[in-house]
């Protein structure tokens, strides 16, 4: 049997009476969290739902998250983890491609109703049964959304106890939904055992202490922070700290406060930090406690690396993986000097190389596409069995991604070969923006492309044709792109052309508009 959640199960036997997550005033210990993580699972059986069921899970870093999360897996079920950001449209996508049975969703606040959205799209979902409200006040015995069930008055009658599911390394423990550039979002399908051996082996990178603090900033419904900061945190028998919305005030605040030694982050939390103005005393206890920092999601800006080390004194280890290596594949050892602007090296069990647009090996320093073999890498697309055979051939997983490598071993970044754009640490494929756009009643034609950005690293922007006679203004459309897409992937920028370059094909260079 190989469940993952024994890596919560593991820590309420071993340290019970630990804090595993900690919220404001709320601290919640280990025995705690595992006893409402059984009864999520109680829940799920008592109302029909049987092992391999779809559990969509929407929720920023609270301790809904794992309580969800680890419930459902207990069950011998599926999490689908959402981003909080999604619109109706979204949502209603996500749940009836996943094939959701249940949909537990966070209900958010007056700035970011994420309840009513959820529900709105739990409506339009055709298959999806049940409605679970997260309140924002624990203490709710009232739903605010007519039709939803709150929580903990769905939990109250079921047992604290649960006897966990068996299951094998081998069945998928998540969906995570990765965006593609042949249109909507593709569900990643990783398994119990790549995620168990990702956290293991992602662990192994730093040395404990005798508890480690972790600050929860990378959100959970990401598969950087489940599995290098959740993950790795119960499996250390560590206690989290949650931040539901990353701000560079609330972080060192809570860093100072708890006495964080671990923080995970992408480049634009690091930049934040940098640009801060924290006061010295506050700068010298981060420096006296912090001692494990990674970075993920892009490339960090050398003058962001050198900024952290001479601000905080420390050096920020740059790793590479995907949600289709759930996520970790390369890192910067810290046993050896860092190698900035490096991935580093392939982390243990996984294989990298360079192959060309024929799957062929690239020798020497290449560049060349990343391919990645493994413990990690994802069963497949989720019901998209030409994707995934697009994607991966005789175990090996083709990243889109080209990098260089040098006489060491060691991997470098240099482009994408697909047309991914990564805002703020997030991923954003142009094609599912460029369909919608061309749903508007005035846009003929839209191409959607990254242009440089100071603290997001990369902004989104649409060039856009209109219909002969159409007077949609930059504004009126950004707007309406607002409305159709979760707030970290609508184009900010609209620029108007009569035409676009193309090729001899009709092909729209991108490279030339970025």
């Amino acid at each position: 049997m190989l469940n993952l959640s024994v890596l919560l199960e593991d820590a309420a036997r071993e340290v019970p009476d630990r804090d595993a997550v900690v919220f404001g005033d709320t601290r919640l210990p280990y025995s705690v969290l595992d006893t409402i993580a059984n009864q999520v699972a109680n829940l799920l059986v008592a109302r029909g739902l049987r092992p391999g069921d779809k559990i969509a899970l929407a929720s920023p870093n609270l301790p809904y998250f794992p309580m969800v999360y680890f419930g459902a897996l207990k069950a011998g079920m599926v999490v689908v983890p959402l981003n909080v950001l999604l619109k109706p449209r979204e949502i209603a996508y996500h749940l009836g491609d996943s094939d959701a049975k249940a949909f537990f969703c966070f209900e958010g606040t007056p700035e970011l109703p994420l309840g009513e959205s959820g529900h709105a799209g739990f409506e339009q979902a055709d298959g999806c049964e049940h409605f679970f409200l997260l309140p924002a006040n624990p203490a709710a015995t009232e739903s605010p959304i007519e039709g939803a069930e709150l929580l903990f008055a769905a939990l109250r009658d079921q047992p604290g106890t649960f006897d966990t599911v068996r299951t094998e390394a081998t069945d998928t423990a998540v969906v995570l939904y990765t965006s593609g550039t042949t249109g909507q979002p593709k569900g990643a399908e990783l398994t119990h055992g790549s995620l168990l051996s990702n956290a293991m082996i992602s662990d192994t990178l730093f040395a404990r202490t005798l508890h480690d603090t972790l600050l929860v900033a990378l959100p959970l419904f990401h598969i950087f922070g489940q599995t290098c900061v959740m993950n790795v945190g119960f499996y250390r028998h560590g206690t989290l700290i949650m931040l539901p919305r990353f701000d560079a005030k609330q972080a060192i605040a809570l860093m100072v406060k708890e006495k964080v030694n671990v923080f995970a982050g992408v480049p634009t939390m690091y930049w934040a930090l940098l640009t801060d103005d924290t006061s010295p005393e506050d700068v010298e206890a981060i420096r006296t406690n912090l001692n494990q920092v990674t970075a993920g999601g892009a490339s960090l800006p050398l003058e962001v690396l050198r900024g952290i080390k001479e601000k905080f004194g420390l050096d920020v280890l740059e790793g590479y993986g995907l949600s289709e290596t759930s996520p970790v594949a390369s890192f910067n050892r810290p046993d050896r000097e860092p190698r900035p602007g490096s991935i580093g090296l392939p982390i243990w069990g996984v294989e990298m190389r360079l192959i060309d647009d024929d799957w062929k090996t690239i020798e020497g320093e290449g560049p060349g596409e990343i391919a990645i073999r493994g413990h990690n890498v994802m069963k497949g697309y989720y019901k998209r069995p030409e994707a995934t055979a697009a994607a991966i051939k005789d175990g090996w997983f083709r990243t889109g991604d080209v990098a260089r490598r040098d006489e060491d071993g060691y991997y470098y970044i240099i482009d994408r070969s697909k047309d991914m754009i990564i805002r703020g640490g997030f991923n954003v494929y142009p094609r599912e923006l460029e369909e919608v756009l061309m749903t508007h009643p005035d846009v003929s034609l839209a191409a959607v492309v990254g242009v440089p950005h100071e603290s997001h690293g990369e902004e989104i922007k649409a060039y856009v044709i209109r219909k002969p006679g159409a007077t949609v203004t930059e504004d009126e459309l950004v707007a309406w792109g607002k409305e159709q897409f979760a707030n970290y992937k609508y184009p900010r920028v609209v620029e108007f052309r009569d035409a676009l370059p193309m090729t001899a094909t009709g092909k729209i260079l991108k490279r030339e508009l970025r």
